[in-house]
């Protein structure tokens, strides 16, 4: 009976699906493992004091591991480590993207995009990424993620584009100041896990016309600038992450004002991949 261990990781967190026989056994977290900001010996280390306590005697024969830092350089260096710290048969280290596509579209044609903290999308032939729009992250790009997201609502409350009655409800809820804000933005390290912690308060504000118009606007960028380029209208749009997940419908709305119609929306890849590694493709 052949083992699989499939894994969806962020540079915060790592989901493990343990598949036996096609039906996962269990799942497990550890942090993230991210091999661009973390070297080799953190890598092994989050290995074998997290995951490899958790798995106990189960030998496992396959690995599939998708993650947000596993660029085609770092490939080959996750599959090392991975095959020498789990004794695999098979191991298989691929980008967060692809596992989003995979995901979502299975081995068939389509439009797969990561909407969460930051954004992400390509053209994927049912085998491999064709084409892929750079994101160029959050300052130069990331229309339609989380943290674009706060950036936007936070221009709104301070140049007065929202009611001044939202900005004080803003402040007292989040226990923040502009200068706080500014801190928060320029001086301090993650920004744009900051700016996208800010959608609860926008979610739980939608009714309001200039909130939803904010959204709206945001993932409208988002396919003008990174969807377009492809040149597919005839293709469903898919995504994955908390603000596809979240504002489905007005993603859905942004899609057809832009000539668009939406496929999957899924919160998490995982499930989708134990199912895509459980075929008999894989």
């Amino acid at each position: 009976m052949k083992v699989k261990l499939i894994a969806d990781s962020g540079s915060t967190k790592t989901d493990w699906a343990l598949v036996s026989d096609g039906s996962p056994v269990f799942i497990v977290h550890t942090q993230g493992i991210n091999p661009i900001h973390q070297d080799e010996t953190v890598v092994r280390s989050v290995l074998s004091t997290e995951l490899l306590p958790q798995l106990g005697e189960r030998h496992v024969d396959e690995v599939f591991f998708y993650g947000s830092g596993v660029r085609s350089s770092e490939e080959d260096t996750m599959q090392r480590i991975l095959q020498e710290m789990l004794d695999a048969r098979y191991v298989e280290a691929r980008s967060d993207l692809l596992g989003a596509a995979r995901s979502l579209c299975g081995c068939q044609e389509g439009i797969a995009c990561i909407l969460g903290t930051g954004a992400n999308s390509c053209l994927y032939d049912g085998t491999r990424i064709v084409m892929n729009t750079p994101p160029l992250g959050y300052i130069l790009g990331d229309e339609g993620s989380g943290a674009v997201l706060g950036i936007s609502l936070l221009n709104a409350l301070y140049k007065g584009l929202l009611p001044e009655k939202m900005l004080g409800e803003f402040e007292e809820e989040q226990g923040l100041t502009l200068n706080d804000v500014i801190q928060r933005v320029y001086r301090q390290p993650m920004a744009n896990r900051f700016l996208a912690s800010l959608s609860p308060f926008i979610h739980s504000r939608l009714e309001h016309p200039a909130v939803r118009n904010l959204v709206i606007d945001n993932f409208r960028r988002f396919l003008q600038r990174n969807i377009t380029p492809y040149q597919r209208p005839d293709l469903p749009i898919s995504a994955v992450g908390s603000i596809a997940y979240y504002y489905s419908q007005l993603l859905g709305e942004a899609a057809a004002m832009e000539g668009y119609a939406l496929g999957r929306i899924e919160r998490s890849p995982l499930e989708a991949l134990v199912r895509y590694h459980s075929s008999e493709k894989s």
